[in-house]
């Protein structure tokens, strides 16, 4: 399987986690509910991890695949960043983006909702690679806010 650098962020804290590949179509519309029909698994314990710009800053906004982001819960002037920003910033190209390991660690808001779920799904760092693990961990790898983030 592919090593990534959030593979290898996941490695080298020693938490437990699992992978899943699945063949990635790349005339899919959404990269994360393609990830759960592909996967078989529930849309709600996939996040996809948005950039967003708070206040001039970037920040790692992951909520679940079939929710937006409330830019409101993130700050009075949140927007979406930047692709090529996002991409530069964070290492990884779009429908790849992973919050773990990331070129440049950036402030990360995870939504509340996470906390009903054993294991979560995001991004292992490339289109057609999850990596599974628990909210706590998750926390624990990226410093992450968890709070309610997702609008609908």
């Amino acid at each position: 399987m592919a090593s990534t650098p959030a593979v290898t962020a996941a490695e080298k804290a020693g938490i437990e986690f699992s992978l899943h590949e699945y063949a990635h179509d790349p005339t899919a519309d959404s990269y994360g509910l393609e990830a759960a029909e592909k996967l078989g698994v529930d849309p709600a314990r996939i996040f996809k991890t948005l950039v967003v710009s708070v206040d001039g800053e970037l920040n790692v906004a992951c909520v679940p695949v079939a929710a937006q982001v409330d830019l409101k819960a993130l700050g009075k002037r949140a927007r979406m960043a930047d692709r090529t920003q996002a991409e530069r910033t964070t290492g990884y190209v779009q429908g790849g983006i992973s919050p773990l390991g990331q070129r440049k660690k950036l402030p990360t808001h995870l939504d509340a909702s996470a906390r009903e779920h054993e294991r979560i799904m995001v991004s292992a760092g490339r289109r057609g690679l999850q990596i599974e693990l628990s909210p706590d961990d998750f926390v624990l790898l990226t410093d992450a806010r968890v709070h309610p983030i997702a609008g609908h």
